[in-house]
């Protein structure tokens, strides 16, 4: 752990202050190892990075422990603030410095999409996927999205089938109609009956629903009735009017926020010591949609308006849906943060092809509007207790452990290692190399969160180069996000392995305790020292490290054994004429192995196999009398 001492400004850091240009972009302040520890954006760099070391004495606690820990500044110049708000939000996810604001969804909600396709499909999402498709969402609340989806379904024959339907498909009576036809729940485009054109028009009008426009909506469809009528189109008019009743009880079923019809997004932020809960009303033509919340850490001493922007600033980078006409905040952002929002709000508006240019940002003060922004912060403080309640269940629950805290205690880690992550690697004889990464969180495994790694660029039997390997995909790219990082690192294997994977470890910047058990001894290695751990045989930290490293090993051990069956069915048995892959696998899983069916005589093959298949496996094995067999290593 790096004492907190205090950071003066060297002779190379003062240059580079001196330096500074007065462009747009965004800051990195490095410590003394080199190590990104605040990312943030400014309108001038000159000015903003400046700020910083006139007066440390006037700084607040956060800030100032901040500024002493800077050793070094690098700069990227960008041509506009909405470019420098878009580098700094994604480098922030990339780098996690340690003293930004971290804010996180509690979950990853869910989106309805149309998909961007010959007669589009609505589905569930969890992942936004910049394809084209459009994104609804997210939803925070089960029951409305289940509402939405009965609505949908209810009103409108949208195709539920995964077909590819196009031109070419339909034409050539590729597909059949299916149930969903005969129960009027689609009118069949698979086999033309019903034309693009009429079925994109009724997917606009999903999207104005979507959209939160029930109103537009149900007098389009009245007007579109009123014609069906006139033109004596009785069956049209009919299927319409239902329509409009389907959305009318919708409509009914909205809260009623406010009186004027106007678009709002509504801002509203709870904050408790180093934590912080913020919730945004999103509400259309005066009726609450829906609602999403995120959660702040390290937040202390960070005035509200700056969470306010940094929470702004993040929903509308990452949301799909439109910009609305206003924006409430309980607080007036600061002049600079509102000035770059105000510009990529606007961008986001000729995305979406929206003829407003400005979005007003207003503190409500008094009346209707004061009490919706007051009741959006007793959402923010309501899931805040919550949130704190559950999270001081689980330090609760880490400290009760006592194979977790006798770690923590025998191995002097920072904090208790509520999730530990344990690698080991499998082979034969340097072929189907592969590792294997289990989780344990509280003492318990997490089996969503394993993975396994087919190591393809080792050469020959090498298991550091395996072990960097596997850390280097585990802490890199896509699995960095997608999984957290662990309190601690367990290597089954001894000091060697253990020094290689906390040598890649910092190669990646990344710093989290590592330690070994080899499984000769029961030795625990630890990098730094000399000698290893003996810990006792009734240690309920060895108990633990024992339990995941045996985890690791019988994970690691599976799918090796999985990819050498696999390449032994295709290598051996698949190359005998007349034998196919699943009666290859009949003979594999009744006698073990390629060996055990080359030596069996041709009354056993035949009772799984039947007479032809066997007199060709016989044969085979007769005429290759010392046939290429791998054995496998348990």
């Amino acid at each position: 752990m790096q004492k907190k001492t205090d950071q003066k400004e060297g002779p190379g850091l003062e240059k580079k202050l001196a330096g500074l240009p007065a462009s747009p972009g965004i800051y990195q302040f490095k410590n003394q190892r080199g190590k990104v520890i605040y990312v943030g954006k400014a309108k001038s760099l000159r000015s903003r990075v400046r700020s910083y070391f006139r007066n440390v004495k006037k700084l607040t606690g956060k800030t100032r422990l901040l500024v002493n820990h800077v050793a070094d500044v690098d700069v990227i110049i960008t041509s506009s603030e909405v470019e420098a708000l878009i580098l700094e939000n994604n480098l922030i996810k990339k780098l996690k410095p340690r003293y930004n604001i971290n804010l996180k969804d509690d979950k990853t909600y869910p989106y309805l999409v149309i998909t961007r396709e010959p007669f589009p499909r609505i589905v569930l999402t969890r992942q936004v996927v910049h394809d084209g498709s459009l994104y609804f969402g997210p939803y925070t609340e089960a029951g409305q999205l289940r509402s939405v989806l009965e609505l949908i379904s209810s009103i409108f024959q949208v195709r539920s089938c995964k077909l590819k339907l196009n031109e070419e498909n339909i034409r050539r009576k590729k597909f059949t109609v299916c149930l969903d036809y005969h129960i009027y729940k689609c009118k069949g485009p698979c086999e033309g009956l019903q034309s693009e054109e009429e079925y994109n028009l009724m997917i606009s009008e999903i999207i104005r629903l979507l959209k939160g426009k029930t109103s537009v909506l149900v007098r389009s469809l009245t007007e579109e009735m009123q014609r069906c009528a006139r033109e004596l189109k009785f069956e049209q008019a009919a299927e319409l009017k239902m329509q409009i009743g389907g959305l009318k009880k919708y409509a009914d079923r909205q809260k009623v926020f406010t009186t004027d019809p106007v678009d709002r997004d509504v801002f509203g932020i709870e904050q408790k010591e180093d934590d912080a809960c913020g919730v945004v009303f999103k509400i259309r033509e005066g009726k609450l949609l829906g609602s999403q919340r995120m959660y702040f850490s390290n937040t202390d001493d960070e005035p509200m308006k700056n969470l306010l922007s940094k929470f702004l600033e993040k929903y509308y980078l990452e949301t799909p849906d439109l910009i609305p006409q206003e924006i409430f905040t309980q607080e007036p952002l600061p002049s600079e943060a509102e000035k770059a929002l105000q510009k990529l709000l606007s961008n986001k508006n000729k995305e979406g092809q929206n003829s407003r240019k400005t979005t007003l940002i207003v503190t409500p003060q008094k009346g209707e509007k004061a009490r919706l922004m007051e009741m959006c912060r007793e959402n923010a403080r309501h899931h805040l207790r919550e949130y704190l309640a559950e999270k001081q269940k689980r330090g609760e629950m880490a400290r009760e452990n006592p194979s977790l805290n006798a770690l923590r205690s025998t191995f002097h880690l920072e904090k208790i290692p509520r999730r530990i992550e344990c690698f080991d690697n499998s082979h034969f004889q340097g072929s189907d190399y592969t590792s294997s990464m289990v989780c344990f969180v509280d003492g318990k495994p997490r089996k969503s969160d394993y993975r396994k790694f087919r190591l393809r660029t080792i050469e020959g039997s090498d298991d550091y180069a395996a072990m960097s390997e596997a850390i280097t995909r585990r802490y890199s790219g896509t699995l960095s996000n997608e999984l957290p990082l662990p309190d601690l690192v367990l290597i089954d294997g001894g000091k060697g392995q253990v020094n290689i994977a906390l040598k890649t470890l910092l190669e990646l910047d990344i710093s989290i305790p590592v330690i070994g058990l080899a499984k000769r001894l029961e030795e625990v290695h630890v990098p730094g020292s000399r000698d290893p751990f003996n810990l006792p045989k009734t240690s309920p930290a060895l108990k633990l490290l024992q339990r995941i490293r045996d985890e690791a090993h019988r994970f690691a051990i599976s799918y090796h054994r999985q990819l050498r069956k696999s390449r032994t069915l295709k290598t051996v048995l698949t190359d005998i004429p007349g034998i196919g892959e699943k009666t290859a696998m009949k003979l594999l899983d009744h006698f073990g192995s390629v060996e055990q069916i080359a030596h069996a005589d041709k009354e056993e093959l035949r009772k799984i196999t039947g007479p032809k298949a066997a007199a060709l496996i016989a044969k085979f094995f007769r005429s290759n009398s010392k046939p290429e067999i791998s054995r496998a290593q348990e």
